[in-house]
């Protein structure tokens, strides 16, 4: 689903955030190719941490973990918001890597 750049900014911290601009077209099409794997992993290790935090409050909600926190979590959808971000984040990213391949391959 589509969000705007508030809701964005409301579900991503400073960094988060300016990784998913660093994404989108004018910036990524001017990333050197060192930045641009750089930028994947990075994405790829924000993407998992969240996912892992919104597995746990799931668990938490279950009642089959004990609370991370000083009280156990109530919702995960702001976290799951979250990952779903820095996975379609990703998948830009990837997707311009896997572009640049292929230019690559046909100059070859």
């Amino acid at each position: 689903m589509a969000r705007n750049r508030r809701e964005e900014q409301r579900l991503l911290t400073r960094d988060e955030a300016e990784l998913v601009d660093r994404t989108r077209h004018p910036a990524l099409a001017g990333l050197p190719d060192g930045e641009l794997s750089d930028l994947v992993a990075r994405l790829r290790e924000r993407r998992d941490r969240a996912g892992d935090i919104a597995k746990r409050q799931r668990r938490e909600m279950r009642g089959k973990a004990g609370a991370a926190g000083a009280t156990p979590a109530a919702d995960d959808t702001g976290t799951r918001a979250k990952r779903d971000l820095l996975a379609a984040a990703l998948q830009r990213a990837n997707k311009e890597r896997s572009r640049r391949g292929a230019q690559a391959a046909r100059a070859d």
